[in-house]
C-alpha cells in the first residue's frame, strides 16, 4: 500500500456513518488513483446524505448491505478484489447498548466474522480494524495514558462487542496469516456526526434553547480528536502501518464533559445556565487517555487540529447545515431522546 500513485480498489465499511464519510471524502481527496466502494447498510446513523456530494464521482460506488446477512455481503462483492478492507460500519454508541445489545453483537461480532471470512478469499488485502479507546475500560485521575500493549478491559456491551471484534481480528492474523491492521481511536468530533452525540447533541439543543443535559457530576474526562485527524491516522495505518500491530490516534486534548458543553453553551447562548445534571449511567467509565507516541514515530502522523479551534468549526458547521440536522429528528431518534432524558 505504498505508493500512493497506484491504482488501488479501497472497501469502506460504513462509509455512510460519521467517520467512513469522513473517510471517504479524504481518499477521494487525496488518493485520485483508488477507487471507494462504501458498502453500508443504512441503519438510523447511517445516511446517504453524508456522501450525496461524492455519488456520482465515478471512482465511487455505493452498495447497500448489513454484513450481518452473510449471504447478500457474498453475492454484493462476488467478483470484487480490493486491495483493502477498511473496517467503520459498527454500533457505536454506548447508551443504544444499554437499551439493547443484541445489535450490538450481531453487528460488531458477526457482521466483522463474516467480512474477515471474506477477506481470507483476497489474497493480499489488507483488513484495516477501526476500533474505540473503549475497548482498555476506565482510568483514573491518576493513571498514565492507554498504550497499544495496556490490557482490554471492556465495560459496557458496546465496548465488549469492539474487544470481541478486535480479538477475532487478531486471531484471523495469526492462525490464517491475514494482513490486518488494527487502529483504536479516542472521542471523535466534526461534520456529519449523529445528533445523539454529545458535542452534536448540545450544540443543537443550545440553537434550539432546549436543556444540555450532562450526566452525573461531568467531570468525566475524555481525550477528544478532530474526525479529520483520525482519518489521516487511519490511512497512515492503511499505507504504513505493520502488519498484525495496533496503532492509536488521539487529539491530546483532556477535556471534562461538563467544560465541553460549558464551552459550547457560552459560544451560542452567552450563558451555561441550559446545563442540567442527569442521573449517570451505568458503568460510566471516568476517564480515556491515549498514547500516541507509536503512531507519531512508525507512521509520521500527528494530529494537526487543536481543540479549541476545530470544536469552533465544528459548531460552526452544525449551524450551517441544520437542514441535515433537522431531517435526522424524527420521531424514532425523539423516541430513543426521551428513553435517556425524558422526565430527568
Amino acid at each position: 500500500m505504498a505508493d500512493a500513485r497506484d491504482a488501488k480498489t479501497i472497501l469502506v465499511t460504513g462509509g455512510c456513518g460519521f467517520i467512513g464519510a469522513n473517510f471517504v471524502h479524504l481518499l477521494l481527496r487525496e488518493r485520485p488513483a483508488w477507487r471507494v466502494l462504501n458498502l453500508d447498510a443504512l441503519t438510523y446513523a447511517g445516511n446517504l446524505a453524508n456522501v450525496a456530494d461524492v455519488a456520482g464521482d465515478p471512482r465511487y460506488q455505493f452498495l447497500r448491505v448489513d454484513l450481518t446477512d452473510a449471504e447478500a455481503l457474498q453475492r454484493a462483492l462476488a467478483g470484487v478484489r480490493p486491495d483493502a478492507v477498511v473496517h467503520f460500519a459498527a454500533e457505536s454508541h454506548v447508551d443504544r447498548s444499554i437499551l439493547g445489545p443484541e445489535a450490538f453483537l450481531k453487528t460488531n461480532v458477526n457482521g466483522t466474522f463474516h467480512l474477515l471470512e471474506l477477506v481470507r478469499k483476497w489474497p493480499g488485502c489488507r483488513h484495516v480494524q477501526v476500533s474505540t479507546d473503549e475497548v482498555y475500560g476506565s482510568l483514573s485521575d491518576t493513571d498514565p495514558r492507554f498504550c497499544e500493549t495496556t490490557p482490554i478491559n471492556p465495560s459496557s456491551p458496546y465496548s465488549a462487542s469492539k474487544a470481541a471484534a478486535d480479538l477475532l481480528v487478531q486471531a484471523y492474523h495469526h492462525t490464517f496469516g491475514l494482513d490486518t491492521i488494527t487502529t483504536r481511536c479516542s472521542n471523535n468530533y466534526g461534520p456529519y456526526q449523529f445528533p445523539e452525540k454529545l458535542i452534536p447533541l448540545m450544540v443543537i439543543n443550545s440553537l434550539a434553547g432546549k436543556p444540555l443535559p450532562v450526566y452525573g457530576t461531568g467531570r468525566n474526562v475524555r481525550d477528544w480528536i478532530h474526525v479529520e485527524d483520525h482519518c489521516r491516522g487511519v490511512l497512515a495505518a492503511l499505507e504504513r502501518g505493520r502488519s498484525g500491530e495496533v496503532y492509536h490516534f488521539g487529539g491530546n486534548a483532556e477535556r471534562a464533559n461538563i467544560d465541553i458543553v460549558r464551552q459550547i453553551a457560552v459560544t451560542l447562548t452567552g450563558s451555561d445556565a441550559l446545563i442540567q445534571l442527569v442521573q449517570d449511567r451505568p458503568g460510566h467509565d471516568w476517564r480515556y487517555a491515549m498514547a500516541t507516541d507509536k503512531s507519531e514515530r512508525e507512521l509520521g502522523w500527528a494530529p494537526q487540529w487543536a481543540f479549541d479551534a476545530g470544536l469552533r468549526a465544528t459548531i460552526d458547521w452544525y449551524v450551517q447545515n441544520r437542514a441535515w440536522w433537522q431531517q435526522i429528528l424524527n420521531k424514532d431518534y425523539l423516541i430513543f431522546y426521551d428513553k435517556l432524558y425524558g422526565g430527568r
